[in-house]
């Protein structure tokens, strides 16, 4: 896939520069790529002076880093509710329900310069946002798609080969169906982190019996090795961190 074909035409991105403030050592590294210094997830800033979303930037000795919010990030919210380590680093990653690129950003800094954040938005207005995000993100390949349809993006199985990693937050009553169809994608032993919206599933429905149905449905392609709520960070939410 062309990247260039892909970002013609995109508007110059406005600048989120921000002032940087310099803090203490006391960082850990938890997973390959993803730090805690106190209670804050850290990433170190692969675009480094710039935020986007309105993230700290704290630099500490010659790295700058990127403070994760877990109200604005399920993945940053399993990794606080002891979800295993998953390593990202040089991994190409299927990131299905981009949005605006807040956790996808995250995940660049994870995986840096020598892996792939293959972004799917569904949204022609957020995927506006999207595409400012990799115009300084080399990493990030936005596709303004259908993750319903996963043959309008068919051709990244010629261009990058199987994903590592399959990454999706989509908020449709069919999540479990959408999960499957794309799993075409994900090598065999990858691995796959889905957040699960029950409400976008059946309102009228109880949670717990909306996550038992998807349980049973994916286990026909997927082993469960992890599963929790996301309250307090996000509610009617279930993370699943699974094994292709």
């Amino acid at each position: 896939m062309d990247r260039l074909w892909i970002l013609r035409n995109v508007p110059t991105a406005v600048s989120a520069f921000a002032p940087v403030q310099r803090g203490r050592s006391h960082l850990k590294e938890i997973c390959p790529g993803i730090y805690k210094k106190g209670k804050d997830l850290l990433t170190r800033n692969l675009n480094p002076g710039f935020r986007v979303y309105g993230e700290r930037l704290i630099r500490i000795g010659e790295n700058e880093y990127r403070v994760w919010n877990p109200f604005r990030s399920k993945l940053a919210a399993a990794l606080l509710k002891g979800m295993p380590c998953v390593n990202f680093r040089a991994k190409k990653v299927l990131y299905l329900g981009a949005a605006s690129g807040t956790t996808v950003s995250h995940v660049s800094d994870i995986v840096g310069s020598n892996g792939w954040v293959i972004a799917v938005e569904f949204s022609p207005q957020v995927f506006e946002q999207l595409l400012k995000l990799a115009e300084r993100r080399e990493n990030v390949i936005p596709i303004l798609a259908d993750a319903r349809h996963p043959e309008q993006y068919e051709e990244i199985k010629n261009d990058f080969g199987p994903m590592d990693i399959l990454y999706q937050d989509v908020a449709q009553p069919d999540q479990d169906d959408i999960l499957l169809k794309n799993s075409v994608f994900l090598k065999e032993g990858g691995q796959a982190l889905v957040a699960v919206k029950s409400q976008s599933i059946d309102v009228a429905e109880k949670p717990e019996v909306i996550y038992k149905r998807f349980e049973k449905k994916i286990k026909r392609r997927f082993k469960i090795q992890f599963s929790t709520d996301l309250r307090p960070f996000h509610k009617q939410h279930r993370f699943y961190l699974l094994r292709h």
